[in-house]
């Protein structure tokens, strides 16, 4: 509620979205702090709490394929069958393009490998190869650094906002999210590096 406050101009929608920023950053901090006693110091991860984690995590996984899948399904209906009132045609006329060859291209290159280099941290975890798996995991981090940093420089550089119609809403839209999942997986991942640093893996 505090962010549509805030994004309409409401007055006290700033506050009430950093009202909710320090709660659910409060959440996350508790609940990384249980699930490490938890695991780490009093054993009670057994296999049943374990499996229970993963099918949490597939869950998880699969209401965001879900999230994203409506973002492009409203780029495709849009692209594929332009409407009258765009002007008939894709991109909307009066709207300039980024080009792909650009931020966007680096932007992927760093998402592919920051994908190679979290599973060579997990295969270098599970194969008990701490200096292997903290180099791995670092670079991870700094690959999703990076493509927080370019991604806010897009937005910055970019020629069209989130009010310019159909495209300006589902671009903003889809890779915002996106990237708000970039920044939530780097916390997470940083947790991650800090515990492998303490040993509790």
């Amino acid at each position: 509620i505090g962010g549509v406050m805030f994004m309409h101009n409401y007055s006290g929608g700033g506050q009430l979205l950093m009202l909710g920023v320090i709660t659910v950053l409060y959440v996350m901090a508790t609940w990384w702090r249980d699930i490490i006693r938890e695991a780490a110091f009093e054993g009670q991860h057994t296999s049943v709490v374990q499996e229970g984690l993963r099918l949490g995590m597939i869950l998880f996984i699969v209401s965001e394929v879900m999230f994203f899948f409506a973002f492009f399904w409203a780029f495709f209906t849009s692209s594929l069958t332009p409407v009258f009132n765009i002007g008939g045609v894709w991109p909307p006329v009066g709207i300039e393009v980024i080009s792909p060859w650009g931020l966007p291209l680096l932007n992927t290159i760093l998402l592919l490998s920051s994908g190679a280099t979290v599973t060579w941290a997990h295969h270098a975890i599970v194969g008990g190869l701490k200096q292997e798996a903290q180099t791995s995991l670092y670079l991870t981090l700094t690959f999703a650094i990076y493509f927080t940093t370019f991604q806010f420089l897009e937005y910055i550089e970019a020629p069209f906002s989130i009010s310019d119609g159909v495209y300006g809403s589902t671009f903003f839209m889809a890779t915002g999210f996106h990237g708000f999942h970039v920044v939530i997986g780097t916390i997470f991942l940083t947790i991650c590096a800090m515990r492998l640093y303490f040993d509790h893996f």
